[in-house]
């Protein structure tokens, strides 16, 4: 048989290989006593599963659950292996995962006379476990899409048939745990093998399935309460039901139907709603708030929500003024640094609390305080004579991503605060089995925006995600069940509406950068979505700050 010449990246060396043999194959290969923990691999910057057939020189980064993409295909692989357990004690019921929380994914059964009692969340537990240990493999099988539509509606899964009709793909790749059949956003494990840690308990009326940590791949993340942020998924998942939009095969057919204006006024509306009752709730409180604390991660439209409750405060005869945490930074030679060794703008520490307190305190009690200023140019920080004072009618809003942080506000009186927490929770998935990660939500409003207002590339920001991602767990998502309201920035819309200025930027990742890999899995995540025209999105709409055309000043 004729060979063909690999490279492998983890090890360094050249493998001969004869021509249409499968990376499972090579794995074995170049990893003789230990390939078990490896769950796909980056082919040319490409991710494959390890059924890919080899049939030209390559190279190979075999990737296992401590990356981000081989913690995706273990997440995936794992899903699949609970609606197989499902399946199993229950033909007739069908799987919902619907939100990630609580480190881990909350699931659901569909049919609604089905309640989770801990005995059945355990009987699924156990069969998830005998199907682990049994190895079974993962096998992909490609189809003409109508066959595979022909599998979905048979097993009863009308949201995967309903996306495969809209996505308007001529084949369609289903894989298979024995005569179970399943269709996913990416690439699966190799076997059900691989996936030897995981929990599942009940939770509030369903159950959490639990994860691995990546850090430490045979021990589970905690299980962390986030009681408000529950909530707060389970009201926008009750309006996407309300106007016919739970999932992207729903957003396709109201798209379809020319009914996308109507769906815009609708989610619109909502916001306002929403932003109208916070400022009602702040008005509530009487003349004891004085402090607005707004957070959240990167790109969850916190600037256009600040703009957008200011307006809402003014109509209830509240004046806010706005103070940016920007301007406490700390002189460049005092900031902090990171586990590289490279300034770390993201730690609280990088804040002069001291004064940012003192300021606050002074101005609470009616004095003039000069506010200072930073330069990011020179690195340190400068007076301008801007000088600020507020009365019995004024509120000061801060906004900046440790705004929830205990040790921002431990020296200001608490009941002078109010806090909000802002991000892009994703309300809707790709189907029932495929969840919409936020952090891809905002990845797209960021790559967007960077480029529109930043000169940034995709593939730059693409390259600074990772670490951004990293920030937030350690300073932001901590605090996020400390806010008095949590708002979800989020419009069942956007992703349609983020397509079309999306596609292009991602298209010009090319195949030498490791980047490329996640350009190819955002480009083949916008293939299941059609493009929502944004005409009619209004200028206030938080998703103008990354789309463009808004009417406040930035």
């Amino acid at each position: 048989m004729e060979k063909v010449t690999i490279f492998c990246e983890n090890t360094g060396k050249y493998y001969k290989i004869e021509i249409g043999s499968h990376l499972g194959d090579l794995k074995k290969i170049v990893f003789p006593n230990n390939h078990k923990h490896l769950l796909g691999a980056l082919v040319n910057n490409q991710l494959q599963d390890l059924q890919y057939v080899i049939m030209n020189p390559m190279q190979i980064n075999f990737i296992d659950i401590t990356t981000l993409d081989g913690y995706s295909i273990y997440t995936r692989s794992l899903i699949f292996v609970l609606y197989k357990a499902i399946r199993s004690l229950f033909p007739k019921k069908t799987l919902m995962a619907e939100y990630i929380i609580s480190n881990g994914i909350f699931c659901r059964i569909a049919n609604k006379d089905v309640c989770l009692r801990p005995d059945m969340i355990e009987n699924i537990h156990q069969k998830m476990q005998e199907i682990i240990q049994a190895d079974y493999p993962i096998v992909r099988k490609e189809m003409p899409t109508p066959e595979a539509i022909r599998i979905f509606r048979k097993q009863g899964l009308k949201d995967k048939s309903e996306l495969m009709e809209t996505r308007g793909r001529l084949y369609t790749s289903v894989y298979y745990i024995q005569d179970t059949a399943d269709y996913f956003y990416g690439t699966l494990a190799p076997s059900t093998g691989c996936l030897f840690t995981f929990g599942l308990e009940p939770y509030k009326d369903g159950m959490l399935l639990r994860l691995a940590d990546r850090r430490c791949p045979s021990q589970l993340l905690p299980a962390i309460p986030q009681n408000k942020l529950f909530q707060i998924f389970s009201e926008y998942k009750r309006w996407g039901k309300i106007i016919g939009v739970s999932d992207i095969g729903g957003l396709n057919k109201v798209v379809e139907m020319k009914y996308a204006g109507a769906m815009i006024k609708i989610s619109e509306a909502l916001h306002e709603k929403k932003i109208s009752l916070i400022a009602d709730k702040i008005k509530a409180k009487g003349k004891k708030i004085k402090v607005i604390l707004i957070a959240g991660p990167s790109s969850s439209g916190k600037t256009t929500f600040s703009k957008r409750l200011s307006i809402q405060l003014m109509v209830n005869g509240i004046r806010p003024i706005m103070l940016s945490l920007d301007n406490y930074f700390v002189n460049r030679e005092n900031t902090p640094r990171d586990e590289k060794g490279e300034l770390d703008f993201e730690s609280i520490e990088a804040l002069d609390i001291a004064t940012f307190s003192d300021n606050i305190l002074r101005l609470l009690k009616g004095e003039e305080v000069e506010i200072p200023k930073f330069s990011f140019e020179t690195g340190q920080r400068y007076y301008d004579g801007e000088k600020l004072k507020i009365n019995k009618n004024n509120v000061i809003i801060v906004e900046g991503i440790h705004g929830l942080n205990p040790k921002l506000t431990q020296l200001l009186p608490p009941e002078a605060l109010f806090k909000i927490f802002v991000s892009a929770l994703t309300s809707i998935s790709i189907d029932n089995h495929n969840l919409i990660n936020p952090t891809d939500n905002r990845l797209i409003r960021r790559m967007v925006r960077d480029y529109k207002y930043r000169n940034y590339s995709a593939l730059e920001t693409l390259k600074r995600w990772e670490s951004v991602l990293k920030g937030e767990e350690k300073h932001i998502v901590p605090y996020q069940e400390e806010a008095d309201i949590i708002f979800n920035s989020a419009l069942i819309y956007e992703l349609g509406a983020l397509k079309q200025q999306a596609e292009p930027l991602l298209r010009e990742v090319m195949g030498q950068y490791p980047e490329h890999s996640k350009a190819l899995r955002l480009l083949k995540f916008f293939s299941y979505i059609k493009a929502v025209p944004t005409r009619e999105i209004p200028t206030t709409s938080i998703l103008r700050e990354f789309l463009g055309g808004s009417s406040f000043k930035y």
